[in-house]
């Protein structure tokens, strides 16, 4: 079951007995540089996240712009970080939407905190922020990143050829997207 917890400083974090998930602070930084290098091989080909305090502090800036939100997931026991989540190019208005990147570290993989989290990450943009749409976009061969999206409730919308920049090539990308009304077999906790 999960809870909310809102503090005084108006800052929240969504707490449940296998996992959190709350905003980055720039007290993770060590953390996530550390788990960031230690799953670097897990995180390839698909991404390649920082692991240094400059690429940090680039992630933590762009944050902190009020057009991304940057949210870190950890275990409940051992404060570990399961993943990180980002929200980007958040659009209100009549659009409501924003595109989600996600990646999970090594440390905790094929244990289902990855799906737990991704949904407690719905539940902020749609409840929290306000948002109508999330859009995942996925290289055709991330096979477990598709799967993760899936067993979030997205649906497939399309296919978009060398839509993105990766290694100094542009890749192909399938469009995932869930909207806040879309019905899901198993909803988030709570």
């Amino acid at each position: 079951m999960a809870a909310l917890e809102v503090r005084r400083d108006l800052s929240y974090a969504v707490v449940m007995t296998v996992l959190t998930l709350r905003p980055v602070a720039r007290a993770d930084a060590s953390d996530l540089i550390r788990a960031n290098r230690d799953s670097r091989d897990y995180h390839a080909p698909w991404a390649r996240p920082f692991t240094d305090p400059d690429g940090f502090d680039t992630w933590f800036a762009q944050c902190a712009t009020g057009s991304a939100v940057g949210l870190v997931a950890r275990h409940g026991g051992d404060g570990g970080v399961i993943g990180v989540f980002t929200l980007s190019q958040i659009a209100m208005g009549a659009f409501c939407s924003a595109y989600l990147g996600y990646y999970g570290m090594r440390a905790y993989a094929r244990r289902g905190l990855m799906t737990q989290a991704l949904r407690l990450t719905l539940a902020h943009a749609f409840d929290e922020l306000g948002l109508h749409r999330v859009e995942a976009n996925i290289q055709p061969g991330n096979l477990a990143s598709i799967a993760l999206v899936r067993r979030a409730g997205f649906r497939q919308e399309g296919f978009s050829p060398r839509y993105l920049k990766i290694d100094a090539a542009w890749r192909d990308h399938e469009r995932w997207a869930r909207l806040s009304d879309d019905p899901v077999d198993d909803p988030v906790p709570g």
